[in-house]
């Protein structure tokens, strides 16, 4: 019997394309479905800037940021990405995250990552990122994946040690996947019809 595939659902904060978060996102991404089936979906905030950015109540967005927030909230595994600035992850990005129910990301594994211009920035994975996820008492993965521009080329990753990096943290985050999976099966399957007895 196939395996049902992890619903794994990443917010990448980057707020303009090319990004070399959300190329780091894919390779995540691409990492895990080399082990896993999964079924993935990204959530690009650059995208739906223009139509949360003023909003400050969620009955006040529109349909499409909704409908993000609602996948999110729905996922086996959430991959969250931010650009660093000024050592923390982007206002944006947290703007969107202040839309999610407190408890909707309850035991919820997270796989944290962040790029930087520099190395200076690496510590955001720890000091920023693992707390902000533990407001919603979600189950941070042990490796985070920080990245500096220059791990880029063209907006690709050459950088083997960042290559090394991702890998080890997928590798990290396969255990706890792969005990989803049997989660993941029952709420796909069919429930049995009810009748009613005359």
């Amino acid at each position: 019997m196939p395996q049902t595939p992890l619903k794994i659902v990443a917010l990448s904060g980057g707020l303009q394309r090319p990004s070399r978060t959300l190329v780091l996102v894919e390779e995540l991404i691409e990492g895990i479905a080399q082990a896993i089936p999964v079924e993935s979906h990204v959530i690009e905030i650059g995208n739906l800037v223009p139509q949360f950015g003023a909003v400050l109540y969620r009955p006040q967005l529109p349909a499409a940021v909704e409908e993000a927030l609602v996948a999110l909230e729905s996922a086996d595994l959430v991959i969250a990405a931010s650009p660093v600035f000024r050592g923390a992850y982007s206002g944006l990005f947290k703007h969107f995250l202040d839309f999610v129910h407190h408890d909707a990301l309850i035991d919820k594994p997270v796989l944290l990552a962040a790029t930087g211009g520099s190395e200076r920035h690496a510590l955001v994975i720890d000091h920023q990122l693992r707390p902000l996820f533990s407001f919603f008492q979600s189950h941070t993965l042990p490796i985070g994946v920080y990245a500096t521009d220059r791990d880029f080329e063209n907006y690709q990753v050459r950088s083997e040690l960042l290559r090394a990096r991702i890998a080890l943290a997928v590798s990290r985050a396969l255990p706890v996947l792969r005990q989803l999976q049997p989660q993941a099966e029952r709420a796909a399957a069919p429930r049995p019809q009810l009748h009613a007895v005359a």
